[in-house]
């Protein structure tokens, strides 16, 4: 699909998620077979754009084209402003967040608190596309349906973000009350889909090839976009990505396999955090990696809890290399009897 003067290689986008998607972690997306990803959350305080956590976020060395960037605030010019310092590090596209959910977020009325108050969410939206346009650097939307049941208010928003010069809208099928619990229903996607002329995303409960068929159909959108289903899971994308080209499910990767992406996704990880913070930020990925293993439940906590007592990268990677290798030996090797631990982790 094209976005801008962007042309994606397929339609399977990786969702911006707070903590999660940095830069190692959507490299290794794009390597899997995601098409496209988003940053992480990037605030658009300038008294914070220079702190350590910011300029690790707005870090995108050696991650493949194009570099997508996530702002969210409250204030049209500091929004604005924050679009202009993004493009001048690298940014290529500017995803504006009215969908984040937290309440610290939402308390300050960002992310998807905006959807309360119309007039200011589309007053940010005219303001940050005017400051990229000049330097022909697409917008892009991420919403929700809406605040809560009885207000969604996602089309209007739609609309009015498209005539202000938005490129792409995302949705995910909640409303900000439901937080992440229930259902995602699609119907909304399907209805602003039906209303504006420009690309629809997806977003919200995805977490098989078949769902990712089901929705793209049920909704018409022009792609789906993936989050917490790629956490420790981040091959998700290869196997959406032949499913929808052939209708054949891709065997699952043996443990070995994963092993040498989960090394390098480490290594990368480190990288980016230096040894002190790598590892202590490495044990979330660890621990979603090990629910998405074909191992017993009982060897991935005593794993989950091994990793939480190291310290050193060394013996981080040592854990990793020698447990999987002995997981590979004990014949835990079929990653279809996984499925249903995964899921219910997710």
């Amino acid at each position: 699909m094209q976005l801008g003067p962007f042309t994606l290689p397929n339609a399977l986008f990786v969702a911006p998620m707070a903590g999660v998607t940095d830069r190692p972690f959507r490299k290794l997306c794009k390597r899997l077979g995601a098409g496209y990803a988003v940053s992480e959350m990037v605030t658009s305080r300038p008294d914070l754009q220079d702190s350590l956590k910011t300029s690790r976020r707005a870090d995108h060395s050696g991650e493949p084209g194009p570099i997508a960037v996530q702002i969210a605030g409250t204030d049209a010019a500091m929004m604005a402003d924050a679009a202009r310092y993004n493009i001048d590090r690298g940014a290529q596209i500017i995803d504006i967040n009215m969908g984040c959910p937290a309440k610290k977020v939402c308390n300050k009325w960002a992310g998807s608190a905006l959807m309360q108050d119309e007039a200011l969410a589309i007053e940010i939206v005219q303001a940050v596309v005017a400051a990229a346009a000049p330097h022909g650097v697409p917008v892009t939307l991420k919403m929700r349906t809406g605040w809560c049941a009885d207000v969604r208010n996602a089309p209007v928003i739609a609309l009015a973000a498209e005539a202000a010069g938005v490129q792409m809208l995302t949705v995910h099928g909640r409303t900000r009350e439901q937080g992440y619990k229930g259902c995602a229903e699609h119907d909304t996607v399907a209805h602003i889909k039906s209303r504006v002329n420009i690309p629809v995303v997806a977003n919200g409960d995805i977490t098989s090839p078949q769902q990712a068929r089901d929705v793209l159909k049920r909704t018409g959108a022009d792609a789906i976009m993936i989050g917490r289903a790629a956490q420790g899971r981040p091959w998700i994308f290869r196997e959406i990505a032949h499913f929808l080209a052939t209708g054949e499910v891709l065997p699952p990767p043996d443990l070995l396999e994963v092993k040498a992406w989960l090394l390098d996704h480490l290594l990368d990880h480190y990288s980016l955090y230096g040894d002190f913070t790598g590892v202590r930020s490495a044990r979330k990925h660890l621990g979603w990696y090990a629910a998405a293993l074909p191992i017993p439940a009982g060897e991935a906590l005593a794993f989950r809890q091994r990793i939480n007592t190291l310290t050193t990268v060394e013996a981080q990677l040592q854990c990793v290399d020698e447990s999987i290798d002995a997981w590979t030996v004990a014949g835990y090797n079929d990653m279809n009897l996984q499925e249903e631990n995964w899921k219910l982790a997710a």
